[in-house]
């Protein structure tokens, strides 16, 4: 049986295929697996989360790429940035990918 899929552009291919690329790495779906239980988290209660062979520097740099392709959305709190899931949508990867 096949699946009737939804008509894509050349342009919804592209801009799915750049988001694949932006979360393409173990720590990056993992940050999106631990934001989809808990948040706002900042960059070190995220790094604990991941365990000890976090470096802050390299959270920081994952962080920063997934806010700067709209995946997560940040809000600075004091000297802290919280980040969040700019759309949950991003999740469904999860359930249609890896299950």
């Amino acid at each position: 049986m096949q699946i009737k899929a939804k008509p894509f552009t050349k342009a919804k291919f592209q801009e799915y295929a750049n988001t694949l690329k932006v979360i393409a790495h173990p720590v990056k779906l993992e940050i999106l697996h631990i934001l989809n239980e808990e948040e706002p988290l900042d960059v070190s209660t995220l790094c604990s989360k991941i365990g000890a062979e976090c470096e802050i520097s390299m959270m920081s740099h994952h962080l920063a790429k997934m806010k700067d392709n709209d995946i997560l959305i940040s809000e600075k709190r004091g000297k802290q940035v919280f980040y969040s899931l700019k759309d949950r949508k991003i999740l469904n990867i999860f359930n249609h990918v890896f299950i």
